[in-house]
């Protein structure tokens, strides 16, 4: 697995660079093609905290964590412990839904941050995404290792754009487009 590590507003140093990938290591028991898989550690500090994202995006979904602590080190331990609990607890449903035969385009996210202050618009963050065509199980199992609360998708029956989304009670809604 490649690692890419990048900084914002902090310098990444070889000790960080080496820690994340040592920790990163440990997922790789759990990808089967591990040499083409490319993970991003993404490292930004503000003021005490340390804030370390990591996104590793797969054939069939995309594996995402992120978490704020006062110790980098220890922010480097926790997304790590998510990343595999997240493999783990979606593991059967991997298996069951026999995504590895499902081939799909990388998944592209586009980040624009607004951050002109003379704006009066109220949109603070642009995002554009490529909407992949996929069962509504398939959506409903990406938005869950995304840990979103909704997530957009093409229908594979009616190629329409979709949301899917979890309700308060924990169930999921579909909202369809004519």
């Amino acid at each position: 697995m490649e690692i890419f590590v990048r900084g914002d507003n902090v310098k990444v140093t070889e000790a960080i660079e080496s820690y994340i990938g040592e920790k990163l290591k440990r997922i790789e028991k759990y990808i089967g093609d591990s040499e083409t898989v490319r993970a991003t550690a993404v490292i930004n500090v503000k003021n005490h905290n340390q804030k370390v994202e990591v996104t590793i995006p797969l054939k069939t979904f995309i594996l995402r964590a992120e978490e704020t602590q006062d110790d980098l080190y220890a922010a480097i331990d926790i997304v790590t412990d998510k990343l595999e609990r997240q493999i783990r607890k979606n593991k059967t449903k991997l298996q069951t839904k026999k995504m590895k035969e499902v081939s799909f385009k990388e998944f592209v996210i586009d980040e624009i941050e607004e951050d002109d202050e003379d704006s009066e618009e109220k949109i603070v963050k642009r995002k554009t995404i490529e909407v992949k065509p996929m069962s509504e199980e398939e959506a409903i199992l990406q938005m869950e290792l995304l840990g979103h609360q909704f997530y957009i998708f093409k229908d594979s029956e009616t190629l329409k754009p979709a949301v899917v989304y979890k309700r308060k009670e924990g169930n999921y809604g579909i909202i369809e487009s004519e």
